[in-house]
């Protein structure tokens, strides 16, 4: 049994997760990519090696000050190994998180909570999420009478659940109207240097005193453990998960980043970021401003003052072409030579389902046609060019499809 002493290793500050109380180390170990499998297993077909590999990174974090543990129901065999590998490991600072799935039998969220703390191997849960408030009918799942919210309520009379909140994937006026409800206490969600669209969700989490957990900042965030040279460039001295880890703590209304970990090692690079923390305003400052410079020289400030105005929604566009984000790939793609990323998201397109919604431009020239396209770009200042900029896109990055992560 791995035992240890959490007082001797504490690098991490805390920050108050909203109306919660609880002092949130900044970062947190995220359960979504140390398991053996994205499917459920029989517990004899998990291997050792694996398991093993797991308890040394959750033991390693909680050694760095990583008190906070957060996973889903369907993260495959993560439930599992994490819940036999907190029964060896001593941290009386823990702080446990899952996340289930609405759904509409409130009967079927109830089993999946159920199975999720007999995994666990868990008294009760600290942080429980409603994983995927990405529609409107997600939300009224959740929160309708004798929906599954009622259920998550029953739990914390019988002090099963301690707190409630919410994970999302959504646009931004779906993440408000869920925040405004006032029935959670803390929102999963999308914000870092290269996807700040959620800005007013943070203002309205803040503004309902609500916790807030970044969501994978490092891999959502550019796939910057395998970064451009261009991009290592624009960021030195600092590595871009440095300076993406301080940009996000640099916001007081951010409380905690996911950090994802296949080994012990990755851990390390998370803490180095938080070493600098007391210096994060003038790093961030500094790097922010020449990655900004780097965009304008080469796309040019007419472009990225504008190039958003006026799309279409997915679901408005022929092929359900998802014109914003596809033109938000455009951009990082030209600015900062992110094509690992774009290529990964490009290719996801088509297959996210309501994680990841709309398709990519692979069907422009094929099922829609130029004039089919430019008829839902007629409030756009760019209805000549983007045309153009999507064949770019599809030449550069089309032709692989992959499916997706149960979360993205």
């Amino acid at each position: 049994m791995i035992r240890n002493n959490c007082r001797k290793y504490e690098p991490i500050p805390c920050r108050r997760f909203g109306r919660t109380e609880i002092q949130m180390p900044v970062l947190s170990l995220g359960g979504m990519r140390f398991q053996q499998s994205w499917k459920d297993l029989d517990p004899n077909e998990i291997g050792k090696e694996e398991q093993n590999n797991l308890k040394n990174i959750i033991n390693q974090a909680a050694q760095k000050g990583l008190h906070h543990i957060e996973t889903a129901r369907h993260y495959g065999t993560s439930e599992l190994q994490i819940g036999w590998a907190l029964s060896e490991i001593d941290d009386p600072k823990r702080i446990l998180q899952t996340k289930i799935p609405p759904n509409n039998d409130p009967s079927i969220f109830e089993k999946e909570l159920e199975l999720s703390l007999s995994r666990l191997g868990s008294k009760k849960i600290d942080l429980l999420a409603i994983h995927g408030i990405n529609l409107p009918e997600h939300l009224d799942m959740t929160i309708r009478p004798n929906g599954c919210l009622d259920i998550v309520r029953d739990w914390q009379k019988k002090g099963l659940v301690s707190h409630i909140g919410f994970s999302t994937h959504a646009k931004v006026d779906l993440i408000i109207k869920t925040i405004e409800t006032g029935f959670f206490d803390y929102v999963n969600l999308h914000w870092y240097f290269i996807r700040q669209e959620n800005e007013r969700a943070l203002e309205a989490a803040n503004a309902n005193d609500m916790g807030v957990f970044i969501i994978s900042p490092t891999d959502k965030g550019g796939h910057l453990h395998t970064p451009s040279q261009k991009l290592l460039d624009l960021c030195s001295p600092l590595h871009p998960i440095v300076f993406n880890d301080l940009f996000c703590l640099s916001d007081k209304r951010v409380h905690t980043l996911s950090v994802g970990a296949s080994n012990p090692e990755d851990l390390e690079i998370h803490i180095n970021a938080i070493s600098q923390i007391d210096n994060l305003y003038e790093l961030v400052n500094i790097i922010e401003k020449r990655l900004i410079y780097a965009s304008l020289k080469v796309l040019g400030k007419s472009w990225l003052t504008t190039w958003s105005l006026g799309l279409p929604s997915w679901y408005q566009t022929p092929g359900e072409i998802n014109i914003p984000v596809l033109l938000w790939l455009y951009n990082l793609l030209e600015a900062w030579d992110m094509e690992g990323f774009a290529k990964d998201r490009y290719s996801l397109l088509g297959r996210g389902g309501h994680w990841f919604p709309g398709s990519n431009a692979d069907c422009l020239d094929c099922e829609v046609s130029e004039d089919d396209l430019k008829k839902v770009l007629i409030n756009s200042p760019w209805s000549s060019e983007i045309p153009i900029v999507l064949r770019k896109l599809k030449d550069r990055l089309g032709g692989e499809r992959r499916d997706r992560l149960w979360g993205i």
